[in-house]
């Protein structure tokens, strides 16, 4: 592996100016007004090079209270607007993201450290979700159903369910909340947003965006409202009954805390939680198209994405070759400054991670596995942030408890199988985890039943691509201790809405279902 050693630039002044981010921000937000932020204080420390960008005054109780009438104030008016008025205002949004989208890139690379690339990557994200949602305000469609009775018809409609929740983890600081609110919006809801603690000026920048258009359009207050804060606010929001829904993105662990708050008293939850993501490697896979796909899902965005590649399962009768593939590849990732669009790997987010890198590792070795491409912390000119760590690959075995487990760092496990592809499957469906998954393969039937009821146990199954960058086209989710949840394309929209069944009676008298007799 090679590094750059050319120290990464801090200069982003501008870029905070364009984007409406001062040094000092208020993190709470009913739209267009600011409120003054009467809760715990948030430094934003960039991983790049460790200094400070700014601070995020976070939400008081009172405040949410205050927030929350707001979005309920103006719910009562935004539900009332057409579906494709409310859609032409997302339209909108994405040509302002197109004009910021540079900006709004750099400003993600360099508050959560992924390459420049991939911050681009995840604001264009945005501007795919809005274009989906555009088209989908005209097509928040119901059924219509034959009735027993005659002279009676009946459908189904949706409504929006209200105030919205969204929580979002620092790995995707944009993409996630707008997948959410573009959705949501369109549908006629409102958004609570509780962004993570790690990224709150990304949080401000979106709102700021956001607020041109809305002001521009008359939105009401409180469609688009803020709430930064610590895990206290993501608490009030979960167990707050106004909320119908609180769509959540981050760990396992804290999904099942939002799923059981939220459950308790019967809200909808929508959970993105954690993945454990592999890649079977058949001895009938193209090993150049495999290389690309295992090593951009283990390295990019440092290995903090919840689809990042975790573990290879590799047939036997290519292990050796594919293996010798993957150390090469590793010896030539650059890793530096991901402002600089040479290098591959920027940072971790923070030194927590990193202490969690070493004891995985750590951990791996102990329990008897082979480090065949060593990891550590960078250090020198340029790595100054603590927070730059080597791409690591460890040969281990299925059954070992670290490769059971998500370690949300670029640390990747080769597995051997030598036998059919049920073999392959076992190993990749044993874990608890179920979001995203690939196998490598020119076999037909490989690929088929790979996609079949007996194949990948996954809510994401692919064919000779990796197990990361989902496009917005489909739904996004995963099964067992991913959550379940299911966001951005296909009919993911239903889960921002609430079903009705409606019956009319057109005729002169009232028959009963089920033949009932009922006579006065």
């Amino acid at each position: 592996m090679s590094t750059t050693l050319t120290p990464p630039t801090n200069k982003i002044a501008d870029i905070l100016e364009k984007l409406g981010v001062e040094e000092q921000n208020s993190g709470v937000s009913t739209g267009s007004n600011w409120l003054k932020g009467e809760g715990e204080t948030i430094a934003s420390n960039s991983p790049v090079d460790g200094a400070f960008i700014g601070s995020v005054r976070g939400t008081s109780k009172a405040e949410f209270e205050q927030v929350i009438a707001i979005a309920q104030e103006g719910f009562a008016e935004w539900r009332t607007w057409p579906a494709p008025k409310r859609g032409e205002v997302v339209r909108q949004l994405a040509e302002e993201l197109r004009k910021h989208k540079a900006d709004l890139g750099k400003l993600v690379s360099y508050e959560m450290g992924k390459s420049y690339q991939e911050g681009l990557g995840e604001v264009q994200e945005m501007i795919d979700i809005c274009d989906f949602a555009v088209g989908l305000s005209r097509q928040l469609h119901g059924l219509t159903m034959h009735s027993e009775r005659p002279d009676h018809r009946m459908y189904e409609q949706w409504h929006p369910y209200g105030l919205v929740g969204v929580v979002t983890a620092f790995n995707f600081p944009v993409a996630v909340w707008c997948w959410n609110t573009a959705l949501a919006w369109v549908c006629g809801d409102v958004c609570l947003w509780k962004p993570s603690e790690k990224t709150p000026l990304c949080s401000i920048a979106c709102q700021q965006i956001t607020n041109a258009v809305f002001k521009r359009n008359g939105v009401p207050e409180g469609v688009s409202t803020i709430i930064n804060g610590g895990r206290e606010v993501g608490e009030w929001l979960s167990n707050d009954t106004r909320v119908p829904l609180v769509s959540a993105t981050g760990s396992t662990r804290m999904g099942k805390a939002v799923g059981a708050a939220v459950g308790s008293r019967l809200g909808r939850a929508l959970l993105e939680l954690g993945g454990n993501n592999a890649i079977i490697i058949s001895d009938k896979a193209d090993l150049d198209m495999s290389l690309i796909g295992a090593v951009f899902g283990a390295v990019g965005t440092c290995g903090q994405r919840c689809t990042s590649t975790r573990r290879l399962i590799i047939h036997d009768r290519v292990y050796d070759a594919f293996k010798n593939k993957l150390v090469k590849a590793y010896d030539q990732l650059r890793m530096g400054d991901p402002l600089d669009e040479k290098n591959h790997v920027g940072p971790l987010i923070d030194k927590d991670a990193v202490d969690m890198y070493l004891k995985a590792l750590e951990s791996a070795q102990e329990q008897g596995a082979h480090l065949l491409v060593e990891g550590g912390v960078l250090e020198g000119p340029g790595y100054e942030s603590g927070c730059y760590v080597k791409p690591a690959i460890v040969e281990a075995k299925p059954e070992m408890d670290i490769v059971q487990e998500e370690t949300f760092a670029p640390i990747l496990y080769l597995l051997r199988y030598n036998g059919e592809l049920k073999e392959a499957l076992a190993i990749q469906n044993g874990v608890k985890q179920g979001l995203s998954s690939a196998i490598m393969t020119l076999d037909l039937r490989e690929a088929e039943r790979f996609l079949g009821a007996t194949g990948s146990d996954c809510g994401i199954a692919n064919v000779n691509i990796g197990t990361s960058g989902a496009e917005i086209g489909g739904a996004f989710g995963g099964e067992k201790e991913t959550g379940g949840g299911r966001e951005s394309g296909s009919d993911a929209w239903k889960a921002y809405m609430r079903r009705q069944t409606n019956t009319i009676n057109y005729g002169t008298s009232l028959p009963l279902a089920q033949g009932i007799k009922f006579d006065l």
